[in-house]
């Protein structure tokens, strides 16, 4: 939309400052006064000039000659020649009378000499005239392909999307209430639609008021039904100018949106490089985005013009929230708490210690208790508590993360609020991602270079990811471990293709360790 405008402003004015000029133009080759090809005819070497009072000569006639008798009057009733006018030449031999040859000039060689062929360089009033037709032609046609095909909004607005469409083959068949030995199938690992746009812009200094919505479906975790979802929706503003890269950041979000804890939770669908996410983030509710007041900057970064990178020594986040998930008031009288610090290792851009980031996290909250009676009785709440670090070191062309997850949440096992055997489950988490990169989609001096088709540099990556999930310490023997040997190819600018090979290990069940396969292909817009 800003473009649109931005470029229809311009081409106006350059037609404008083109009309300008031509008419300048036009205005210096011929001054008032004078038609278009004509010239002062000089005055021959030693002429007297004309005595006071005399009358001028016409504009274009030739000087007489030095010593010419002056010419005869003209016969009563004779009109008089026009100004600049010249004498009529004989005919040529053989030539019709009164056809004068075009490209003969005027005969006398005083007419001769005044006579000068048009500048075709020179703009007419006909020249200037069809400019500015054109331009009226080119304004009528601009509008009328905005109107029709240019979406409007009050204010700005970039609307984008992902689209994720998967393939997955299980080892042991599938049996549901609605499902009978299912090994392979087709689904949508999510689809999800988003506007954001900014509805304050600071010129000045940058602190900007912008807004962000997404709505969001995922098929494969509804029943039968698959319904677009309210995913953000949030308000930020910038308090510190954000217009220099030196600055620091301090932003405030109110709304709906992802939490700040550790590295895979706030990552949002495009950016995951694995298929699944990992097993804490939803079995420990962390994955859910929430409703809340939450703050988030970083101070003292460190900015290399040259490679475009910005890396700040402390990055913090800190939030209230309601802690009972998306689309949903508070359950209970305590607001949830969360907060998350990281600290990147100062270094040069071509140091090895480049991005090395340590990081901590911490939600402290309350949830709801119930009992395991057939009605779910409410039995009153507890303490709901996620403490996590993280490891992030990603140099081109390698990287590892890895993340520790210690959660604390109160349960009931009884049944009757009288026995309602309250109790607090530990749970623990860690998931590690190794993965190597080669090719040329994530170095910015080739995406930067111009061709003429949808070109886009290429990055092949192999991963290998292990995540163990204990959740509860207390119990023995009911881990899930899940390893992942992953390929992931970046073949356009916001395409990739994923191929995961899951090796799953539930101790709780039966029938042991079970494999599967997922392909997906994910495109945003």
């Amino acid at each position: 939309m800003r473009l649109l405008d931005r470029s229809r402003t311009a081409i106006s004015s350059i037609l404008a400052t083109s009309l300008v000029l031509c008419v300048t133009q036009a205005s210096a080759q011929n001054p008032p006064g004078r038609a278009q090809g004509e010239r002062p005819a000089p005055a021959p070497a030693g002429a007297a000039p004309a005595p006071a009072g005399a009358a001028q000569a016409p504009a274009g006639a030739a000087p007489a000659p030095a010593g010419a008798a002056p010419a005869a009057a003209a016969p009563a009733g004779a009109a008089p020649a026009a100004p600049g006018a010249a004498t009529a030449a004989p005919a040529a031999p053989g030539a019709t009378p009164g056809a004068p040859d075009p490209g003969t000039p005027p005969a006398g060689d005083a007419a001769a000499e005044a006579f000068v062929e048009p500048d075709p360089n020179v703009v007419t009033r006909d020249d200037l005239q069809g400019l500015v037709t054109d331009l009226e032609n080119f304004k009528f046609q601009w509008q009328r392909e905005r109107d029709l095909h240019t979406a409007l909004s009050t204010r700005s607005l970039l609307v984008g999307g992902v689209i994720q469409a998967r393939i997955g083959w299980t080892e042991q068949p599938v049996n549901t209430a609605t499902s009978n030995d299912r090994k392979v199938t087709f689904d949508t690992g999510a689809a999800t639609l988003t506007f954001n746009g900014i509805l304050y812009k600071d010129y000045e200094e940058g602190r900007n008021l912008t807004y962000s919505v997404r709505f969001g479906a995922s098929p494969q975790q509804a029943s039968n039904n698959s319904f677009l979802n309210l995913l953000d929706a949030q308000l930020a503003y910038s308090v510190l100018p954000t217009l220099a890269p030196e600055d620091w950041v301090l932003q405030v979000t109110l709304g709906q949106q992802l939490l700040p804890f550790g590295l895979e939770v706030p990552a949002s669908e495009e950016l995951k490089p694995v298929i699944t996410n990992a097993q804490f983030t939803t079995k420990l509710g962390l994955n859910r985005r929430d409703l809340g007041l939450i703050v988030r900057g970083d101070v003292l970064p460190q900015v290399d013009y040259g490679y475009n990178y910005r890396a700040p020594l402390f990055a913090y986040a800190i939030g209230i929230i309601n802690g009972s998930g998306p689309n949903t008031p508070d359950d209970n009288s305590e607001k949830d708490i969360i907060g998350r610090l990281a600290f990147t290792v100062p270094s040069d851009y071509n140091s090895l210690l480049r991005q090395i980031t340590l990081g901590g996290s911490a939600y402290i909250g309350w949830q709801n208790t119930f009992l395991k009676d057939e009605k779910k009785t409410l039995s009153g709440k507890g303490v709901k508590r996620r403490f996590g670090g993280d490891v992030y070191y990603n140099h081109y062309p390698i990287g590892v993360t890895y993340e520790f997850i210690y959660g604390q949440d109160d349960v009931t096992l009884g049944t009757t609020a009288e026995d309602p055997r309250k109790t607090r489950q530990t749970s623990l988490s860690h998931v590690a991602t190794f993965f190597y990169n080669w090719g040329e989609q994530f170095l910015r001096g080739y995406r930067n270079q111009g061709r003429y088709d949808d070109w886009w540099p290429k990055t092949y990556q192999p991963f290998l990811r292990v995540d163990l999930f204990d959740p509860s310490t207390e119990v023995q023997e009911n881990r899930v471990d899940v390893y992942t040997l992953g390929f992931n190819v970046f073949f356009a600018e916001t395409t990739k293709f994923q191929l995961n090979i899951n090796r799953r290990d539930d101790r709780t069940s039966t029938e042991g360790a079970k494999h599967e396969v997922l392909t997906q292909l994910q495109g945003a817009f």
